[in-house]
């Protein structure tokens, strides 16, 4: 079968958090993960691996540390979520994303495996998008027989599908109100179900943050007798701009990263704390060398991503939430100038506080174009409207990312646009402005 057979096949399938009206929603289980991943030959088994949970911050720690772990000379699976552009992109060795032959070859394999289970009722249901993907995921890092994996929690932790792995090192990136229909409605509920990935006697590697969240994460990290290491001593004093320097087991390492923002700080330090754990407790060899490159190679776009074409300042980011939409206010006070043009394309998900993120980011433009977004967990275009009207910024609907971002550089010449608040408006318009222009006939 063919890697559009298999891509056709995955986008057919019902996003795992909402189903259809008048059916239940979905339940998880990691029985039946577990059930999938036996009948694979449990891949899952045969590497080590480092998880990583959080509501922001996941993703860059994982893209850092698995950076630094191949700098290292180690062969190194890194699995994050979402994508930007193509579902590859979540699976990667060494930098380099699952090419399409293989994605396809072992997704059928995922695929004819989980209906097998089902038809002998050893199983109640087709694994979920996220579920296909983590086990196929598993099976690659184990078929190129990776060194470590990094591995990216895609939603709470608990009863996330990663989290059937015994991990080296538990991370927990900074927790913030999201997903709450699934993950409870306060910190501490989703503190709870991050502090899922947690093993008895394990490592946790974290950062003071909120106090519900802190209260949550040392009550669970006492109860199983974890070992809790801060990366405190890896976080560069407030301020702190550009490139920087912090001492690491007696060595000060040069920190360069191409990762834009302060909040990025923080992400850094987790993952330098965790390969320094690597390195002490688990005979892995992280050099200060490897270390400065690693960070320095960092590779995660769609994160306060700048770019210049056609005259115009573009900037990508996915914040999706009301903690992501405050760092990218915070990552734009040196950016956007009152001189200058200044507009914003904007789109979200409907179970997102669309009036809270509203009155975060609309007043800083002076102009917003709304945009739909290809998934039927769009918000509609009418309530990104009326969360514009409150903060009394100009606000028009355009009918696609296309002419969103035409209208946006048309009336921005020598300014900034900023593309942000879902990743499927970020994926879809880095698509679009980073494509091969075709020469004039």
């Amino acid at each position: 079968m063919s890697y559009a057979a298999a891509i056709n096949q995955l986008n057919a399938m019902v996003p795992e958090l909402y189903a259809p009206a008048g059916q239940p929603r979905r339940k998880f289980s990691l029985d039946e993960v577990r059930t999938l991943l036996n009948a694979l030959g449990d891949p899952q088994l045969h590497f080590p691996s480092v998880l990583i949970a959080g509501t922001n911050g996941k993703g860059s720690t994982a893209a850092t540390l698995g950076s630094i772990l191949t700098a290292a000379g180690y062969r190194t699976g890194l699995y994050t979520s979402p994508h930007l552009e193509k579902p590859n992109e979540r699976i990667r060795i060494d930098r380099d994303e699952i090419d399409d032959a293989d994605f396809a070859r072992l997704y059928f394999r995922v695929h004819d495996t989980a209906q097998e289970l089902v038809l002998s009722g050893r199983v109640p249901q087709l694994p979920s998008y996220f579920e296909i993907l983590t086990a196929l995921a598993f099976l690659y890092f184990a078929e190129r027989q990776v060194a470590v994996a990094v591995l990216e929690v895609g939603m709470g932790g608990r009863l996330d599908a990663t989290n059937v792995v015994e991990p080296l090192l538990s991370i927990i990136t900074d927790i913030s109100l999201d997903h709450m229909e699934w993950l409870g409605p306060t910190i501490s509920a989703i503190a709870r179900e991050k502090a899922g990935i947690l093993r008895p006697g394990g490592t946790m590697i974290t950062l003071p943050q909120h106090p519900e969240a802190n209260q949550v994460l040392g009550q669970v990290a006492t109860d199983l007798g974890v070992h809790a290491i801060s990366a405190v001593p890896y976080v560069p004093p407030a301020g702190a701009i550009g490139p920087y320097s912090v001492e690491t087991v007696g060595t000060v390492i040069a920190v360069d990263s191409p990762l834009a923002g302060a909040h990025q700080h923080r992400n850094i330090a987790l993952a330098i704390a965790a390969a320094l754990e690597l390195a002490a407790r688990h005979r892995f060899s992280v050099s200060p060398a490897a270390l400065e490159e690693g960070i320095r190679r960092t590779h995660w776009p769609g994160r306060l991503e700048r770019f210049a074409l056609g005259g115009v300042e573009w900037i990508l980011d996915v914040a999706h939430n009301p903690a992501g939409a405050w760092a990218l206010r915070a990552g734009l006070r040196s950016v956007l100038r009152d001189e200058n043009p200044r507009t914003l394309i904007f789109s979200c998900l409907r179970d997102k506080p669309v009036a809270e993120m509203a009155q975060i980011l609309f007043p800083l433009f002076e102009r917003v174009i709304v945009a739909p977004i290809h998934t039927a967990r769009a918000a509609p275009l009418d309530d990104l409207l009326a969360a514009a009207r409150t903060t009394g910024t100009p606000a028009v609907a355009v009918e696609s990312a296309r002419e969103a971002l035409r209208m946006a550089g048309h009336s921005t010449a020598g300014g900034v646009v900023v593309a942000s608040g879902s990743v499927y408006l970020v994926g879809e318009a880095r698509t679009l402005l980073l494509a091969p222009k075709k020469p004039s006939p």
